[in-house]
């Protein structure tokens, strides 16, 4: 009775690694097909990264509509804000920019936010209005046109488009190695007689995991060139405004407003100084690095008969 269990596993194990290499064979032939067929690779290049674009633009364009609605954003009436236009009016024209669309939001935490987009599109949290002043809001406003100027949303969506075609290109092309590796794996589980525990060092696990790792490593690049495009935003404001203190007062006013409240606040900023890893995965550098880089600024424009005597207009 042992004997004939064992031989039943081992041929459900034959079976399943049969099944795999079958669909290996399957992913194989798809690959040679395409790649053997009788088109130019230079045109078979375009056709991918055209299509590669269009889904990246596609993503973009949808992406826009999605965050306006999930914010509930409502566009500000000029005759409402006529302050506020008028500041937009001054600096479309230092700017060279058409002028956006401006909306309001109650969002979780007081922020502006730059959308691409027919125009652009530029959403403050309704707070914002009440706690900046006309400078900070003004500073706030260039830094979001600086992005739209720069097509910010749109290089992203598309960087991060070629990159996913990319690691799914590599995905694929190690897909049949995956699956025999994985069918052989499972033949030796059931050979064992030990169906559910599989070996963690397993090939087929290595390269699912090699996979992951070139997908962190885009998401990586994608955040880091981000975090540089704030700092780009922060220096092209500061170009139109002449202010670099005015943004970064408006920074920390933003930053405390949206530091937890509360009891359990200690604790909670405690943990977000602690936790390194998610700066590298974050969109925005950290904002005391940007007040600071902005305080710096101010401080080498001074002149030099106010460096001397130790004087300092810091916020």
């Amino acid at each position: 009775m042992r004997l004939g269990r064992r031989l039943l596993m081992a041929l459900v194990g034959v079976v399943a690694l049969a099944w795999h290499v079958a669909a290996a064979a399957v992913v194989l032939w798809a690959l040679v097909t395409v790649l053997s067929a009788d088109v130019a690779p230079v045109t078979a290049l375009a056709v991918v990264a055209a299509v590669t674009v269009a889904f990246g633009y596609l993503s973009y364009r949808v992406g826009t509509a999605r965050v306006l609605a999930e914010l509930h954003a409502v566009p500000l009436e000029p005759q409402n804000a006529p302050r506020a236009y008028g500041i937009l009016g001054s600096l479309t024209d230092r700017m060279g920019v058409d002028a956006p669309t401006l909306y309001v939001a109650r969002m979780p935490v007081p922020n502006a936010v730059s959308l691409g987009g027919p125009g652009g599109a530029v959403v403050f949290d309704e707070s914002l209005f009440r706690i900046l002043d006309a400078a900070e809001f003004e500073a706030v406003l260039a830094h979001e046109l600086a992005h739209i100027e720069r097509r910010d949303s749109l290089v992203q969506s598309l960087a991060f488009a070629v990159g996913r075609t990319l690691v799914g290109f590599f995905a694929v092309l190690v897909l049949p190695a995956a699956l025999v590796a994985r069918g052989w794996n499972r033949l030796l589980a059931w050979g064992r007689g030990r169906p559910g525990v599989e070996s963690a060092s397993a090939l087929h696990e290595r390269i699912g995991r090699l996979v992951l790792v070139a997908f962190v490593a885009l998401t990586l690049v994608v955040r880091a060139r981000s975090r540089q495009r704030e700092f780009a935003a922060d220096d092209r404001a500061v170009e139109v405004t002449d202010a670099p203190l005015a943004l970064a007062a408006a920074l920390r006013k933003i930053q405390r407003a949206s530091e937890p409240r509360g009891l359990f606040a200690p604790l909670a900023r405690r943990k977000r100084e602690r936790d390194g890893v998610e700066r590298w995965f974050s969109t925005h550098p950290a904002m005391d690095e940007r007040i600071e880089r902005l305080r710096e600024r101010a401080r080498e424009a001074e002149p030099a008969s106010m460096r001397a005597n130790g004087e300092r207009r810091e916020p």
